[in-house]
């Protein structure tokens, strides 16, 4: 889910946003600097998988709320990218954060990021998202074999949807190599592939079920003029995680949290994950990912492609 750059300089946010609050009543809607919080706050990062000024006020609602629990200040950092995230967990600069199933595979490896919670439905259960290759309506492209020579726009390397979940299909599926087959071009984020296809400057692209819900929403995308050639199998959603050298009593209260954040807490987030209608949030651990860490394995990625 989408940046621009690979830079290190993780100091650099996009967008640092700080919700505090006074008091010490956790659950009377105030927060405490108390010794739970390490230097008196929690810092909880999230990667820019969409534009940061829609992502802020969606992510303000559920930081207050987690922070009511909590009974601490949250401080929220949409991150540069991916690896910029990564870096900061393992440097002890986030307690909490938000990968992408297949940015989990490395912060879980470099990191020590331990998942603990993700995005339910209204009935208590995982959501997940596909991945989706579209093409102009009348395209003669009817499936993923014939974009043999043409230009397909992917979202950026190291993306679970938008890269390497695509990237396998066109090996596996379609026995296609993609870096000599066809021309892959790297958009720089989902949105952006979406605009390179229906601005017509590649044949195809990635579209995940995310980004075509909320492009419908916001009537950048007509359905009508497009179709999908190739789905992926459901991905389970984004990850929520805690960094491992964490006192393991601060682990389980951010984790109890998390879990006990309402529908309406964590809608606005939802929305962007194609979480509709929401329920709470659900327990998730490693083991919920294991596919995405034998994709990474079966690709060869390492940090370096993310």
């Amino acid at each position: 889910m989408r940046s621009k750059t690979r830079a290190a300089a993780l100091a650099l946010a996009v967008l640092a946003l700080v919700v505090t609050g006074c008091g010490d009543d956790a659950e009377s809607g105030s927060a405490s600097s108390g010794s739970a919080c390490p230097d008196g706050k929690v810092r909880f990062g999230i990667e820019p998988y969409e534009d940061p000024a829609k992502l802020k006020p969606a992510y303000e609602v559920l930081g207050k709320a987690l922070e009511r629990k909590l009974g601490c200040p949250v401080e929220l950092q949409v991150v540069e990218d991916y690896s910029a995230e990564v870096l900061a967990m393992e440097n002890g600069k986030l307690e909490i954060a938000q990968f992408g199933p297949l940015g989990l595979v490395f912060a879980s490896d470099r990191a020590g990021a331990e998942p603990v919670a993700s995005f339910g439905d209204a009935k208590g259960e995982l959501t997940t998202y596909k991945g989706g290759i579209w093409v102009a309506k009348d395209s003669p492209i009817q499936s993923i074999a014939d974009l043999e020579g043409k230009s397909l726009a992917l979202s950026e390397p190291g993306s679970t949807s938008g890269d390497a979940v695509p990237r396998f299909a066109l090996e596996d599926e379609a026995g296609l190599d993609p870096k000599k087959d066809l021309k892959i071009e790297y958009a720089g984020g989902h949105p952006e592939a979406l605009l390179a296809l229906t601005n017509g400057k590649v044949d195809a692209a990635e579209i995940n079920t995310q980004q075509l819900t909320s492009s419908k929403a916001e009537g950048q995308f007509d359905e009508s003029k497009f179709r999908r050639v190739w789905e992926s199998k459901p991905i389970p959603n984004d990850p929520i995680t805690v960094a491992k050298d964490l006192d393991p009593a601060l682990k389980a209260k951010i984790t109890k949290a998390l879990l006990e954040l309402s529908p309406k807490d964590v809608a606005q987030v939802g929305a962007f994950l194609d979480v509709d209608p929401p329920g709470p949030m659900v327990a998730v651990t490693k083991e919920t990912y294991q596919p995405l860490f034998e994709l990474a394995e079966t690709l060869g990625l390492t940090e370096k492609d993310v």
